[in-house]
């Protein structure tokens, strides 16, 4: 009997040490991201409801974890469900909000007619980057992210990364109205395109890639130009919070990235056909396809790079961070 309880306890340690290795322990958890709860939660940018409710803290495994947890089962005053319940700090969970109010909802009714009705989303995960063992922490460890891997319409129709990207005119606008919105307020938004392991969503995260969390990382760079405008053709304005300004890649030769993007030649995203559901609505509905002149547009303000049009630049040589994948 005794050997038996001997072999499963070595088991059990032998199991605990296999995930000390995947979440790399020897990590440490940066004073920022606390800091960055605290602000959050004492501005008030998030506050409870029937669909957002307060968690115990979590506090590891190892550096994993956030101090404020909302488990959330529904966005947008319960007007959109999740098809899973999420775990998000504070500060992703506001940015989340507001780019669901500023950019999803608008782009939704803009080319389908109709609003956003579900979000399949992924959350808080203690892992490493990418899903690799000993990687560093992937944002998603700290609440601090979110994957995006379809939208289901208010008519049921559903729109999914994976093959909307490079789906129907449509859908290919929605979910490029999406990136950009994200880019606008997140530090991080890698889309299909960007690598290997974002061939079927749209990651999103709030980490500091430099010590004044000005840099931000956008990927693919797309020639893209946004059609959320008011009717007046100035920039809508964004939701609250506001998104800090960021520094924009340096300036070089255009480069059209989605021409060399693997998936727009693989079965899993074909360029000709796109998401079996998805349409754009058969009655006559506000479209950016109508025949009408172009809109006029206000300059983005000089203040304030985070709302200026998707850079085409290509990433800077010295950018380290450009070559190490992030999610």
């Amino acid at each position: 009997m005794w050997r038996k309880a001997l072999a499963f306890s070595a088991l059990v340690l032998f199991g605990a040490g296999l995930t000390g290795c995947a979440i790399n322990r020897f990590e440490r958890r940066e004073a920022w991201r606390d800091q960055a709860e605290q602000m959050c939660i004492a501005r008030k940018l998030v506050q409870p409801t029937a669909y957002v409710s307060l968690a115990k803290e979590i506090d590891g495994p190892g550096p994993c974890g956030m101090q404020q947890p909302f488990r959330v089962t529904r966005l947008g005053g319960g007007t959109v469900a999740l098809k899973q319940r999420m775990t998000l700090a504070c500060p992703a969970l506001a940015e989340a909000e507001a780019w669901l109010a500023d950019t999803i909802q608008p782009a939704a009714t803009l080319y389908f007619g109709v609003p956003v009705a579900e979000i399949n989303a992924g959350s808080y995960s203690c892992r490493g980057r990418n899903n690799q063992a000993g990687a560093k922490l992937s944002e998603h460890s700290f609440g601090n992210a979110l994957d995006i891997m379809s939208f289901t319409l208010a008519d049921g129709h559903v729109i999914t990364v994976k093959g909307g990207w490079r789906g129907t005119e449509a859908e290919q606008a929605f979910l490029r109205e999406v990136f950009v919105g994200a880019c606008a307020r997140f530090s991080t938004v890698l889309a299909p395109g960007s690598n290997v392991f974002h061939y079927d969503h749209i990651h999103v995260d709030l980490a500091m890639h430099d010590p004044r969390g000005l840099r931000r990382v956008c990927k693919p760079l797309l020639k893209f130009e946004s059609q959320l405008n008011a009717a007046n053709g100035s920039p809508r304005p964004l939701a609250s919070p506001r998104p800090p300004a960021r520094q924009t890649m340096p300036t070089q030769a255009p480069i059209d990235v989605e021409e060399d993007d693997p998936y727009g030649v693989a079965p899993t995203s074909s360029r000709t056909t796109g998401t079996r559901v998805a349409r754009a609505p058969a009655a006559p509905a506000p479209t950016a396809y109508a025949a009408a002149p172009a809109p006029r547009r206000a300059p983005v303000p000089a203040h304030d790079a985070a709302y200026a049009p998707l850079s085409l630049a290509a990433p800077d040589a010295s950018d380290h961070a450009s070559d190490e994948p992030i999610y």
